[in-house]
Formats: C-alpha cells, structure tokens, sequence
C-alpha cells in the first residue's frame, strides 16, 4: 500500500488538520466561561482548603468579579446540598478556636460576626463552651505563663504580672473583671512558691 508523504508525516489528515484531528470550531475556542461553572469552580477550591461560611464565600467570588446574581444563585444550590451550612461552620469554629486559642465567648462572638454567621446562629454554637469550660481554659493559660524565677511576694512585681496576664486574657474576648479574678485566684494558689511569667 502506498502512503502519501503528507500521511507518513503525521503532519495533516484528510481534511487538512493537523495529525488526522479535527480542528476545533474558533466559536468554542473563543468563547468565554460560564460565569456559573468559573464560581462553582472558585467556591470548591475554598471549601477544599478549609471551611468557609456564606460571606467569607461570597466575598471571595466579589474579589473574582462573579456577577452578583450569579453568586447568589450558586451559593444557594451549595447550601441546599449543605456544602455551605453556616450553623455547622460556626459549631466547628467555636469548637477549634476555643481549644487552641483558649478564646473567650466575647471574642468568639466577635470572630462570628465579622465571618457573616447570623447573632442566633452564633448564640446556638457557643452554647456548647460552659462557663466552667472557659474559666478552665483561662486558668491552663495563666498557669503556663507563670514559670521562671520572679518572687510573687514582691507586690510591685506581683501588680506587674497580674496587669500583663490580666490584659492576655482580655485580648482573647474576657471580661475584664473576669480576667483579673481568674489571674488573681492562680496567684494566689502559686504565691510561696517561684514563679514568673513568660509573656508573649
């Protein structure tokens, strides 16, 4: 059987293409994304790398100029396949952020809002960190702090230690009457013995 040069080439089929595959019409190569796909799309890739709650989703597709409505719409189905569900985002972030940062309701409350969960929503979450809970999770933090080699019977050094724990607890979300009884009572437990504070 006798090939042409052009077919042991490889180069062009039959219609002229290149390698014997059809060329794809320049309509389908020039068109542009589906606006819908292009958010589907953003909205996975967030929701892969780590949960998300609605606004912090819908603020990203605005940074990625998704129409609006678009948005809207795709932000729906995804709550309605419960991909997006802000209660269970909001349980779940209570949960982590009050064991590893040991932060406080008020705080908590405040990290909620700014991530667009609803006041109701985030007053069911919070409802699993007991009061007993938070206190303790203050006390681990105070006692850690307090190591090394500063003589708590000295009361100048004493009102040191106690403003700076006092004003740690209070950046992450306590009252501040809280923070300095809580730091009061651990001082109070520790005096006679050497302690210090190691501050961040």
């Amino acid at each position: 059987m006798t090939v042409s040069r052009g077919d042991r080439s490889g180069r062009t089929g039959p219609s002229g293409d290149r390698a014997g595959f059809s060329r794809e019409p320049e309509a389908e190569l020039d068109a542009e994304p589906d606006p819908a796909s292009v958010a589907r799309a953003i909205v996975l890739r967030q929701l892969t790398s780590s949960p998300k709650s609605r606004l912090q989703l819908a603020r990203k597709l605005a940074e990625r100029n998704v129409p609006e409505d678009v948005a809207e719409a795709v932000l729906d189905r995804f709550e309605e396949v419960r991909l997006v569900d802000d209660a269970e985002f909001a349980d779940m972030w209570v949960r982590s952020r009050s064991q590893t940062r040991k932060l406080a309701k008020g705080a908590l409350r405040r990290e909620l809002a700014d991530k667009g969960i609803e006041a109701d929503i985030a007053a069911r979450a919070l409802e699993q960190l007991s009061d007993e809970a938070e206190e303790s999770a203050a006390r681990q933090l105070v006692e850690r702090k307090l190591k090394g080699s500063v003589d708590l019977s000295d009361r100048a050094e004493r009102d040191k230690v106690t403003r700076r724990l006092g004003s740690m607890l209070a950046r992450k979300g306590y009252q501040p009457s809280q923070a300095f009884r809580i730091v009061g009572e651990v001082l109070d437990a520790a005096a006679g013995e050497p302690a210090a504070a190691d501050f961040l």
